[in-house]
Formats: structure tokens, C-alpha cells, sequence
């Protein structure tokens, strides 16, 4: 057969009844598919005379094989984060088997300097892509990536902020799972312990659990923190002691349930109900194992590099939303006082 200067992935795929991911990795020499199929798809790939354009061969040759993760943290408190330290793995684990490798950086809450690490690698050409955590209001970082052109994807809870690039949390569904299980034990006064005001899922949550909360009569209270353990204690002494119709506290993460946990204990208030946004070995510790959502950090690591990875292969993502959250009840969840 002559060969066919039209052929492309597509075309190939086709032919083969496989995927575009399947051909594409078979001629890219990527893991992922079978010995057999690496040999269909490269035997007929010589048949037809498929051959990569040469635009794809520079833009080939010009790749840095890592992926950059800008994350505004203080580095010495990372290894408190029992989430993003398994989401991380997740996203080592799908690089490893790409034979790419991560970049990772973390450079405090200083206004800019994100900005500037992402200007410094597109300028060196240090990274083929990046990921996006912590979208904030009005988030300037994806029209920066598009004005650098490095590809990006991002976790949130908006399809809009960056169509066809963000994998979706579902944040009313994840309220519906503590609410309705709190307000199932009773519950009518519930404290949310939020994160930061201006990251952009925390105030998708806040409008989620408020809905769910009206929806069953529950009244609600919100306070912001910064997610740690400290913040958490502090708030939970304070509220329980100053609104005695509080029966239930959520946060938005792990760190603060433990804190609000230790400030419940100190008081002798094992009568008032704790849920995490966030489930990890801390709330499975101690005398009073705390309530909270699976949420499957590690394999929301995976599911988003391949979404990178894909959009950089020019394939199509399989997957854009991340596994859906499910609830881990434990000592915490205690009927209010009224419902015993």
C-alpha cells in the first residue's frame, strides 16, 4: 500500500478499533499498552508510511519530559498536609509510569511569587505543563499560562475558569454527605469551619452546605482559618462556648478537625458532632476517631497528570472529574442531645 501522508493518530486508531491514547503512547514508546498492541499499531503505522509532522518532531525535541507544581505553601508545614502529601503520590505514580518527572516548588503566601516561578520556567523552558491548586477568586494564573503557553490543568469545582482543563470536584455533593448525616443525627446548630476566604472552592462549599443546611431547618454558622490544627482548636473553644445551640462542627480539612477535637475534649463536650472535609490517618487516631469524607486524594493525583499528560499527547482527557466523595462515620458522629 502507498504510503499516505494523510494518515494521522485518528486514522490509525481507527483502523485498529483502539483508542487515540493507545495508538499514541504505542508510537511514542510510553507505557500503558500491551507488547501485541505496540506491535499492530507501529506495524501498520509502517505500512501506511505514518509519520509525525515536523512541527510535532521540534516541539518533541524541545520538551523538558516535567511537569511543575506551584503550590503557595510554607515548605515546613507541608508534611502536615495529609492531603496534598497523597495527592502528590498520585501524581508521582502516573509521571513514573510516563517516564516524566515533577518539578515542584513551594514558595510561601508572598503575593507574586507563583507567578513568577511560572514566568521563570516558561522562559527556560523547564516545564512542559503544569497543575493549579488553590484556585482563587479571580484566579489570574490560567490567563497567564494561555498569554505563556504552557499548558495547565487545574482542580476545581467550575468548568468555565478554563473549559476542557479542570478536574471537577462536586462540592454540593460533598455537602449533601455531611449535612444530611449530621442533621440525620439531630443536629440543628452546625458550625463550618472554612479555609482561607479567598480560595474559590472554599466558597463554593460555604454556599453548598448553607443550601443543604436550609434545606433540613439546620442553622449555620461559618468562620474562616487557615487550615491548621492551631486555628481550629482556637475557633471550636470559642464558638461552643459562646452558642451553646451549636451540636455539630464540619471543617475543611483534617488538621482543623483535630484541633477542634482537642479544644471539644478539653471542654468535656463529647456531646457536640465532628466531620472532616478531609478523611487521612489523623482522624483515624485517638480515643474519638473523627468522622469524614473519603475523598481519594491520591487517585485525583493520577486522574489529573493524565489529564496533562493527554492534553499534551493533543488526546482527549478520558477522565475530567474526579471520583465521587464517600463518608467514613466514626466515633464523632454523635446525636444531638434532643435526638438521643
Amino acid at each position: 500500500m502507498a504510503p499516505d501522508a494523510r494518515v494521522t493518530i485518528g486514522g490509525l486508531a481507527d483502523r485498529l478499533g483502539l483508542s487515540k491514547a493507545s495508538v499514541s503512547y504505542a508510537l511514542n514508546g510510553q507505557p500503558g499498552v500491551s507488547a501485541e498492541t505496540r506491535q499492530r499499531v507501529l506495524a501498520l503505522a509502517e505500512e501506511l508510511g505514518w509519520h509525525p509532522s515536523s512541527s510535532a518532531r521540534a516541539l518533541s525535541r524541545a520538551r523538558s519530559d516535567a511537569i511543575g507544581i506551584v503550590l503557595r505553601r510554607d515548605p515546613g508545614l507541608l508534611g502536615a498536609e495529609p492531603y496534598y502529601m497523597s495527592l502528590l503520590a498520585g501524581v508521582e505514580t502516573e509521571l513514573g509510569a510516563a517516564g516524566q518527572s515533577l518539578l515542584l516548588r513551594m514558595v510561601g503566601m508572598d503575593d507574586g511569587l507563583d507567578v513568577a516561578t511560572y514566568r521563570r520556567w516558561s522562559a527556560e523552558r523547564r516545564v512542559d505543563g503544569v497543575m493549579l491548586f488553590d484556585i482563587t477568586i479571580g484566579d489570574p494564573r490560567p490567563a497567564l499560562l494561555d498569554a505563556l503557553g504552557l499548558q495547565y490543568v487545574l482542580h476545581g469545582n467550575r468548568e468555565p475558569i478554563a473549559p476542557g482543563r479542570v478536574l471537577l470536584y462536586d462540592a454540593a455533593g460533598d455537602a449533601g454527605l455531611l449535612v444530611d448525616h449530621l442533621a440525620g443525627l439531630g443536629h440543628r446548630g452546625l458550625l463550618h469551619i472554612r479555609g482561607p476566604e479567598e480560595f474559590e472552592h472554599e466558597l463554593d462549599r460555604m454556599e453548598a452546605v448553607r443550601a443543604r443546611a436550609a434545606a433540613h431547618g439546620v442553622r449555620v454558622a461559618f468562620e474562616p482559618s487557615d487550615y491548621s490544627m492551631e486555628a481550629g482548636e482556637r475557633i471550636a473553644a470559642r464558638a461552643v462556648a459562646e452558642d451553646p445551640t451549636i451540636t455539630a462542627i464540619v471543617t475543611s480539612n483534617d488538621l482543623l478537625a483535630l484541633g477542634a477535637q482537642a479544644a471539644l475534649t478539653r471542654a468535656g463536650r463529647d456531646d457536640v458532632a465532628i466531620a472532616s472535609w478531609d478523611d487521612s490517618l489523623l482522624c483515624r487516631l485517638g480515643s474519638r476517631p473523627i468522622t469524614a469524607l473519603a475523598r481519594y486524594p491520591e487517585e485525583q493525583g493520577r486522574r489529573a497528570t493524565r489529564m496533562l499528560l493527554d492534553q499534551l499527547a493533543g488526546i482527549t482527557p478520558a477522565a475530567t472529574t474526579a471520583r465521587r466523595s464517600s463518608l467514613v462515620v466514626r466515633a464523632t458522629s454523635v446525636r444531638a442531645a434532643a435526638a438521643a
